[in-house]
């Protein structure tokens, strides 16, 4: 069954989202960021490029070439599905397909629609039987 992780609080979802791609890199665990469209896909891309000033953090999109050499997959489309290791979602809802993951992680921001989205996320695992961790981040930078 997939493990299910919430991390509330977020001051930037996008650094965050970053922060956890980084650390799935140094683990040699691939990742799936999961955005809601080619916008915020181009702005996680970013993020990425970004992250760090001596470094950056590997990734494409699904459809790439070298999608399934590359650790980190940035896409709003579905298909194909490189692997099932970790999907990181940045959508409001839940992804219909996070059961094929061994693990899904969902970040929620400071903004009271974001909770909301987040709350109803969160019934919908809990509702089914997913276990579920939350990682509260209220006072950490």
């Amino acid at each position: 069954m997939t493990q299910v992780d919430f991390y509330f609080n977020a001051a930037d979802k996008y650094r965050l989202a970053a922060s956890l791609s980084s650390k799935a890199l140094a683990q040699a665990v691939r990742l799936f960021v999961f955005t809601p469209d080619d916008k915020v896909t181009l702005h996680m891309e970013s993020v990425l490029w970004s992250f760090q000033q001596t470094s950056f953090i590997p990734h494409c999109r699904s459809q790439h070439f070298l999608a399934h050499e590359t650790p980190v997959i940035v896409d709003h489309e579905t298909e194909p599905l490189i692997h099932d290791d970790v999907l990181l979602n940045l959508c409001t809802t839940h992804p219909p397909f996070f059961s094929r993951f061994r693990r899904l992680i969902e970040i929620v921001g400071n903004d009271e629609a974001d909770k909301a989205a987040a709350r109803e996320r969160f019934k919908f695992y809990r509702d089914r039987g997913y276990e579920i961790s939350r990682h509260d981040l209220a006072g950490k930078a």
